[in-house]
Formats: C-alpha cells, sequence, structure tokens
C-alpha cells in the first residue's frame, strides 16, 4: 500500500469541539447557572455523559450566540431599560426577560440609564428605587422630563413606595417583600411580547 493511500488524517484541533459547563459558560461570558437554565429550557443543546455531566458543541454555541444569546443578534421583542446598582439583580431579570423574548439593556446607575435612554428609548424600564448618587425617585422624575411617556415599574427590598409611586407617575411598584419574578410578571403584564 503506498503513502498516498491512506486516509487523509486531520491535525488536531487546538481547540476542542466538545466543551464542559464552565468552559462553555466562560465561551459565551455568562455564569454556569444561566448556560444550565438554557440548556434545561433547550435553548442551548447539550449532551449528557453517563455521569450526568453536560457538554456543549462549540458549533452549538456559536449558533446560539448568533441567534439570541448575549452580544448577539438583537433580540426582536419590546426593549427593557433595567437600571439597579445590583449586577446579580440586573443578570437575572434580564435573562428571564430575554428568555421571553425581550430585547433588554442594562444599566447600574442612574447616570448610566439616562445615557442610554438617549441613544436608544425602551418601551419600558424597569428601575430601582435606592442606588447610590441619584436615587430612582430623581430619575423617575429626569425620564418623564426628557422622555414624556414611558412606562416605568418601580422596585425596591427596602422601601415602600406604592402610594408614592402612583403619585409620582409610575406604572406600578414592586417592593417588600421584593420577588424578581413579581418584577417579571409585572413588567409582562404592562409591555406584553
Amino acid at each position: 500500500m503506498a503513502f498516498r493511500d491512506f486516509p487523509e488524517r486531520r491535525a488536531p484541533s487546538i481547540e476542542p469541539d466538545w466543551l464542559t459547563l464552565g468552559q462553555a459558560a466562560k465561551y459565551l461570558g455568562v455564569a454556569q447557572s444561566t448556560i444550565r437554565k438554557w440548556s434545561d429550557q433547550g435553548r442551548v443543546p447539550a449532551f449528557y455523559t453517563p455521569g450526568g455531566h453536560r457538554r456543549y458543541r462549540r458549533g452549538d454555541l456559536d449558533r446560539f450566540l448568533e441567534n439570541s444569546g448575549p452580544g448577539g443578534r438583537e433580540q426582536s421583542g419590546p426593549t427593557v431599560l433595567v437600571v439597579d446598582d445590583d449586577a446579580r439583580t440586573r443578570e437575572f431579570v434580564r435573562i428571564n426577560l430575554e428568555l421571553e423574548g425581550y430585547s433588554v439593556a442594562e444599566a447600574g446607575s442612574a447616570e448610566e440609564g439616562m445615557a442610554l435612554l438617549e441613544e436608544r428609548r425602551p418601551q419600558l424600564i424597569l428601575l430601582d428605587v435606592m442606588m447610590p448618587g441619584t436615587d430612582g425617585w430623581e430619575m423617575l422624575q429626569r425620564i418623564q422630563e426628557r422622555h414624556g411617556s414611558i412606562p416605568v415599574v418601580m422596585f425596591s427590598g427596602q422601601v415602600e413606595g406604592e402610594s408614592e409611586a402612583k403619585t409620582r407617575g409610575a406604572s406600578a411598584f414592586v417592593g417588600k417583600p421584593f420577588d424578581p419574578h413579581a418584577l417579571i410578571e409585572r413588567a409582562k403584564q404592562i409591555l406584553p411580547v
């Protein structure tokens, strides 16, 4: 048998085709719990080893990023702006709203939120009351002065403010005890996909 008769061999890839949960989460730039949830919901295909560990094909992750993942193509649903200084709350709300079909922008402060409003007008704003610097009530007033009638849902785990929210022109208030699921449900009621 001549050398040329052997089947062509591929050079080993520098990057593996299959990634562990931790590698896939790092590849997508999200927490492991997030990609685990997306797998459970069928948004990201996963292979399960006999030991029950998840493995992700790099091509599947690339397609996910192209279609709906963070940093991927903009979702076609209504845009919601989430303004909260707590990154974990923002991430939780963003992921859950994106799973429902919303496009979500995030801001970690009132100043950042106002800057985002100048770039892109959302159909709904979810606004934390208790933030350092400019608080949510002051930002609500600025939104009303500069951007008119964008619905705003105020939320807080530290204050009760349902009557104040109505007086100040907010569409709704989610307060003590604060439940992020209730905030998401309120958003869906005000702005259905």
